[in-house]
């Protein structure tokens, strides 16, 4: 192995999950989450020597979120249907539909309602840090961050029960 590989590996162990997680409540699809957390963790790679010392966590969440937005701005021609690919039946129905809930909910927002919810509620991270990462300004978070909790609790409203069945 070269010379900070397996601090890499290490890394990319403790880091992904929760990258792939985030990446696909940004999304809503789970291959192009998929594709955006491996993108990033190649783009972080190639930059490890330098990126190692600092926080590769935050420069790969960087990295990311910014591959998602460039995606949305040249969006791909899909063709949806009404059957989700790759179902399989678990014995983890709760889950299952607080998942689906949330995805739901989620899929109410709009590109940038959505990746701002998702940095702020899901990475907990302040309004300033959100607004660099996308590059808007402060005022711009706080009004779409409130809008979107807005529209989240119409959907909750809206949704014939929630996760674990209350209303």
């Amino acid at each position: 192995m070269a010379r900070g590989d397996a601090e890499f590996v290490e890394f990319v162990h403790a880091a992904s999950g929760r990258l792939a997680h985030a990446a696909y409540l940004m999304t809503g699809d789970h291959h192009q989450a998929e594709d955006a957390t491996q993108t990033a963790l190649a783009r972080t790679y190639a930059s490890w020597s330098r990126v190692r010392r600092d926080d590769p966590y935050a420069y790969t969440r960087r990295v990311m979120v910014n591959y998602i937005v460039d995606n949305w701005r040249r969006p791909i021609r899909e063709y949806p249907t009404d059957e989700i690919p790759h179902r399989h039946r678990d014995d983890v129905a709760d889950e299952v539909t607080a998942r689906r809930w949330l995805q739901i909910a989620l899929g109410t927002l709009t590109a940038r309602e959505r990746a701002i919810v998702v940095l702020r509620y899901l990475f907990d991270l302040p309004e300033l840090q959100v607004a660099r990462e996308l590059e808007v300004s402060v005022g711009t978070v706080k009004s779409t961050s409130s809008r979107a909790l807005g529209k989240l609790r119409q959907t909750l409203v809206e949704l014939p029960s929630t996760p674990g069945g209350q209303r």
